[in-house]
């Protein structure tokens, strides 16, 4: 079975940081797609962060300059830096990626391309 565990949630106060990580069961190979979802208390899910076929980086308005999302080649990991963090961040953060699927699958954040998502992990921020 393929998992992606994430980790690095907690608890923060306004201002402060936090960075994620994602660990696949399956090797991150370089036209994967790799992203960073939340979703807040009550709220639908939101893209926080995804990477791009040409090797750039996609972001939330709402994050943009305060959130980098990265990668460790040779650890195969996923990274979702997160500084000056408000309490509108706070929500569950699911890593999800691979390769696009030609079916949907249910996940966390709805139906989606993407077949591999993690448990998510809660950050807290206030």
């Amino acid at each position: 079975h393929v998992q992606l565990v994430e980790s690095g949630g907690g608890s923060v106060q306004t201002g402060g940081s936090l960075r994620l990580s994602c660990k696949p069961s399956f090797f991150i190979l370089d036209d994967f797609d790799m992203m960073w979802y939340r979703q807040a208390p009550g709220n639908e899910c939101e893209e926080v962060s995804h990477t791009r076929s040409d090797g750039g980086t996609d972001y939330a308005e709402s994050v943009k300059g305060r959130f980098t999302i990265s990668q460790d080649n040779a650890e195969n990991v996923v990274y979702l830096q997160m500084n000056r963090l408000q309490p509108q961040d706070t929500g569950v953060y699911y890593c999800a990626g691979g390769r696009k699927w030609t079916e949907t699958t249910d996940t966390p954040c709805g139906r989606s391309e993407y077949h591999y998502w993690g448990q998510g992990t809660q950050v807290t921020v206030s």
